[in-house]
């Protein structure tokens, strides 16, 4: 068996073939949503990408007979160290052929990233930004994932499990709902909402997308006031609300974006987004330049489903 061998990506042809990879990966995978190589490429550039605000990060590589194998990054959220004292290694980008040695390799390039850094543990998966494609898919292969959900083989939840990686926290669930009026269900909701609202001086309002900032000051407070009570929550920062945000802006509709207010103060906030994933899957990434006929084919396309992240 030739040698693994799990180097840096340093040159713009190795930044090229770690964004490309997952399509080798992925090939054949009805489910795959590619994510746009724009996209993903200002992401990983540290004067872009708006985990830089409050992080660093490290892209690596395997490589076996001359073929790349698997990519992972290793980063450090800063804000999240000094908040609970100690160091975690940010493990994402996690791509692998079907090997575990490749895994094995990949894992222990992380191990080692982290105690040159002075980190004590190995946390994720994220890419790299704790929102955007948190963990490992366990369940739920029978529809493409929504927006900020992730996607992986099968084989991947082995891979991590055979290395010592354990589940933190409870599990985290995507549920479905169908919002159709009629249903008695959602008649039912929309009395109960109606109760409550007559009770209370309570007002809901869609997001003010000229006053975007603004608008980010409440969503940082309420994350943090909402969540402060999970055991090892860690708190937001405005780099990461940022990251959850800013990259909607261009398609989100500001009355789905909706805050509850109790006598004129912010109290919740439901972030209804267009579930984009349903115009993607169709793209390639934009891969290649024929694939923008795609795009002109597939823009006009108005996503079925809405995508709720909390």
């Amino acid at each position: 068996m030739s040698e693994i061998r799990v180097l840096p990506v340093t040159s713009a042809r190795e930044k090229r073939l770690f964004l490309t990879f997952p399509w080798r990966i992925y090939k054949g995978d009805p489910l795959w949503v590619p994510p746009l190589l724009s996209e993903r490429a200002k992401t990983i550039d540290p004067q872009r990408g708006l985990f830089f605000k409050d992080g660093y990060a490290e892209l690596f590589m395997a490589w076996q007979n001359g073929k790349p194998v698997g990519t992972i990054v290793c980063a450090e959220d800063t804000s999240a160290t000094k908040a609970k004292g100690a160091g975690e290694c940010l493990v994402g980008f996690f791509e692998c052929v079907q090997d575990y040695g490749v895994a094995e390799a990949l894992f222990e390039q992380a191990t080692e990233w982290a105690g040159a850094h002075k980190l004590d543990s190995l946390f994720g998966t994220f890419n790299p930004d704790r929102e955007e494609s948190r963990g490992v898919l366990v369940e739920g292969r029978d529809r493409p994932p929504v927006s900020y959900c992730g996607h992986n083989p099968a084989y991947y939840q082995g891979f991590f499990e055979q290395y010592g990686f354990q589940k933190f926290g409870g599990d985290g669930l995507a549920y479905a709902i169908n919002i159709n009026l009629n249903t008695p269900e959602i008649q039912h909701l929309m009395r109960l909402a109606e109760k409550i609202r007559q009770r209370k001086n309570i007002r809901v309002r869609g997001g003010n997308l000229k006053d975007i900032q603004g608008e980010i000051d409440i969503i940082l407070e309420l994350q943090n006031r909402g969540l402060a009570h999970m055991a090892d929550f860690t708190p937001y920062t405005r780099a990461s609300i940022e990251a959850m945000i800013l990259p909607a802006l261009e398609f989100i509709d500001p009355e789905l974006i909706l805050f509850a207010e109790v006598d004129g103060k912010a109290v919740g906030w439901f972030p209804g987004i267009p579930n984009m994933n349903e115009v993607l899957i169709h793209l390639n990434g934009l891969r290649h330049p024929w694939d923008y006929l795609r795009l002109a084919k597939y823009a006009r396309l108005k996503p079925n489903c809405l995508t709720v992240k909390s």
